[in-house]
């Protein structure tokens, strides 16, 4: 698939755009979840500002594709572009995990504009989006519904219950897209309790599988495209992106003690000069 080249400018441009706005959101709660929000930094970028049919200022409108963030603790990255596609104001990023602003570590449906379901626990999301699916079908509407899982979210026996019955149901209009970052919390995913042949046990239950280089613009984009644009899919689909945790900042990357944290403001300007020329 030839791709412009305009167009994965402006996501590389937009990538870099929510890794610099999560470094300033989290120097206003003073804690939060940087590396796990870098990883995905270029999924979320594709997603937005290319494949999703969303409609700029009507978060609500009937025929938008769907995203929900099964690792919504990587919210503090999809609020700034929110605020980008005219979901909320831009002022209210400013007052962010403050009392009385709507805009939490995870996401809330209820209080945040464009956020199509909310996190907490994570593992519910996939069974979501499949419930939106069966919907869409069962309606006649064509929207496609994405979900963001984190690799360490595969521990969760509920994303294999929905992964089953999509699979079973050859539900084509759910999408799920795996961080594979390697990391969680608790260290490596696989040390914790390995979710290898990660490929095969989704293949096994019935899904399309793809497998990417979540930082490869030009490869996320073009996945993206094809899974939006094949209306001929049979089967629910998994892209499988393998990503780095803390991408774009050398002391994070791989740094499980990053997962949650926060950067004094000496640290915290050397961030952003990274940022700037890893960009």
């Amino acid at each position: 698939m030839e791709l412009d080249q305009a167009v994965l400018d402006r996501v590389r441009e937009r990538a870099h755009f929510i890794r610099t706005e999560t470094v300033r959101l989290i120097s206003i709660a003073k804690t939060g979840h940087y590396s796990s929000t870098f990883s995905c930094a270029e999924i979320l970028a594709a997603l937005y500002y290319d494949t999703l049919r969303l409609v700029p200022g009507e978060p609500r409108h009937p025929d938008r594709d769907r995203f929900l963030m099964g690792k919504g603790h990587a919210a503090v990255g999809v609020y700034p572009v929110l605020a980008d596609l005219g979901y909320l104001d831009r002022e209210v990023l400013d007052g962010y995990t403050r009392l009385g602003n709507p805009l939490g570590d995870h996401p809330d449906m209820t209080k945040v504009p464009g956020i199509d379901f909310s996190s907490g626990s994570l593992g519910h999301n996939l069974s979501v989006g499949l419930g939106m699916a069966l919907g869409a079908r069962q309606t006649g509407r064509n929207f496609l519904t994405w979900v963001l899982l984190g690799d360490g979210e595969q521990h969760e026996g509920q994303i294999w219950e929905a992964a089953g019955v999509a699979g079973h149901y050859g539900v084509s209009g759910l999408v799920a897209v795996v961080d594979r970052n390697g990391y969680s919390l608790d260290g490596k995913v696989d040390d914790v309790v390995t979710v290898e042949p990660l490929a095969d046990r989704w293949r096994a239950f019935g899904w399309d599988v793809h497998e990417i280089d979540g930082h490869d613009v030009a490869a996320v984009v073009s996945t993206f495209r094809r899974l939006r644009d094949d209306t001929g899919r049979t089967r629910p689909a998994v892209v499988i992106a393998h990503t780095v945790k803390g991408k774009g900042v050398g002391f994070m990357e791989r740094d499980f003690g990053w997962h949650l944290g926060w950067l004094a403001p000496e640290d915290e300007a050397a961030v952003y000069a990274e940022l700037e020329e890893t960009r």
